[in-house]
This record gives structure tokens, C-alpha cells and sequence, in this order.
């Protein structure tokens, strides 16, 4: 038997469409502040509360819904997940350089060490999963 423990801390809160995106926004940085990012790897705070941002505003716009954020630190790796209740999968699309928006998940995508979409009997959920140093260890689920 092992004697090796999994500490994990983790955060949820809803966001309506009415308020949602700074408000995520906020709410991711502040969490990430809690667990001392903010001055050890700004960058990668950086990074989450962009990913934040661009799936709640998906969530928001492409769903109609509003999004239920979960942020997980296993000790590892910081795990974010956004979930809507709107119909199909969203795809990654090529948005040309006029277009004000289509960039989502292209830029989820850029940051993120993994990133996938799991479809659930209500929606989907999108975890994005970020990495602090490279000896830690964030596999891609896989649906």
C-alpha cells in the first residue's frame, strides 16, 4: 500500500450571461493570487485568466447559457473547466483577419498545455489544463 497522498484544492462558481465574463475574469485571478501565482508565475495567471475570458464568452455567446467554471490545483497542474448546457461541440475555427471574433479556442489552445471537450447529457465541458514548471505532469483526458 502507498503512502502517497493527493492534495487538491478547487473552485466553482456560476456565471450568468448577464455578468459573466469580467466577472470570471476577476474571480479567476483572484483564486490564482490565493495560491501565490501572481508573483510566482505571472505569466501563467496571465494565461488562465485569458483562457477563462475567451470560454465564458463562448459559453455566453455561441451557447446562450451561462457557464460553470471549476478551477483545480492538484499540486501539478492547474485544471480549468467551463461548462454550458448549449447543443454540439464547438470546433476551432480559421478566422480571417477581419473577423472580430472565431479566435477562442485557436487561443485556448495557445495557452494551454492540453485542452479537450467532453460532451455531457447537458452541454459540454471544455478543461484546459495549465502547467507551472516542466517536470509536472497534465496528461489529455481523453473523451
Amino acid at each position: 500500500m502507498s503512502d502517497a497522498s493527493v492534495r487538491a484544492v478547487g473552485w466553482a462558481q456560476s456565471f450568468p450571461v448577464t455578468r459573466g465574463v469580467r466577472a470570471g475574469r476577476e474571480w479567476a485571478r483572484a483564486h490564482m493570487d490565493s495560491l501565490g501565482w501572481t508573483h510566482t508565475d505571472p505569466d501563467a495567471v496571465d494565461s488562465v485568466v485569458l483562457a477563462v475570458s475567451e470560454l465564458v464568452t463562448n459559453a455566453h455567446h455561441h451557447a446562450r447559457t451561462g457557464a460553470q467554471v471549476v478551477l483545480t490545483w492538484d499540486g501539478q497542474a492547474l485544471h480549468l473547466s467551463v461548462h454550458d448546457s448549449g447543443p454540439g461541440a464547438p470546433e476551432p475555427r480559421k478566422a480571417d483577419e477581419g473577423s472580430l471574433g472565431g479566435r477562442g479556442l485557436a487561443i485556448v489552445d495557445a495557452l494551454a498545455d492540453t485542452w479537450s471537450i467532453h460532451p455531457t447529457t447537458d452541454g459540454k465541458t471544455i478543461t484546459a489544463c495549465f502547467r507551472r514548471s516542466e517536470e509536472s505532469d497534465c496528461r489529455k483526458d481523453e473523451a
